[in-house]
């Protein structure tokens, strides 16, 4: 059932695509991490910290059990 609110900041992983959440949303994806980074501040230029067609890569920092 998905959960009315991911905490902005989650990363989760739906079928072939993983996808960091912006802010708090709804969303059903399996969360398998998450990231401090502000991926949106509409002040700063460019306001989004990603562009169509980066390639994000994952690396953990920490494994919590």
């Amino acid at each position: 059932e998905p959960r009315l609110a991911v905490p902005a900041g989650a990363v989760g992983i739906g079928g072939e695509q993983t996808g960091i959440y912006p802010a708090v949303l709804p969303g059903g994806w399996q969360l398998i991490g998450r990231t401090d980074a502000q991926l949106f501040v509409a002040d700063r230029d460019p306001p989004s910290l990603f562009a169509p067609g980066d390639t994000v890569r994952f690396v953990a920092e920490e494994i919590l059990l």
